[in-house]
């Protein structure tokens, strides 16, 4: 099962670091209500001080 996390930057961008069983990574963000192909080089704002991790009630209310 890949692993996931779901994050907010201080602008309030929302986005998803996916990773797959074999360790590749893929980000997604959220645009217009549906998740958008993202730049792998956002994967690093995850680690940012402005960027928050969002819990799992948050993400359940996000779209699938």
């Amino acid at each position: 099962m890949p692993a996931s996390g779901v994050y907010r930057t201080r602008l309030g961008l929302i986005f998803r670091v996916i990773e797959s069983v074999d360790g590749g990574l893929k980000v997604e963000i959220l645009r217009s209500g549906a998740w958008a192909p993202g730049r792998i080089g956002m994967v690093g704002l995850r680690l940012a001080h402005s960027t928050t991790k969002l819990g799992a009630a948050a993400v359940q209310r996000l779209p699938a």
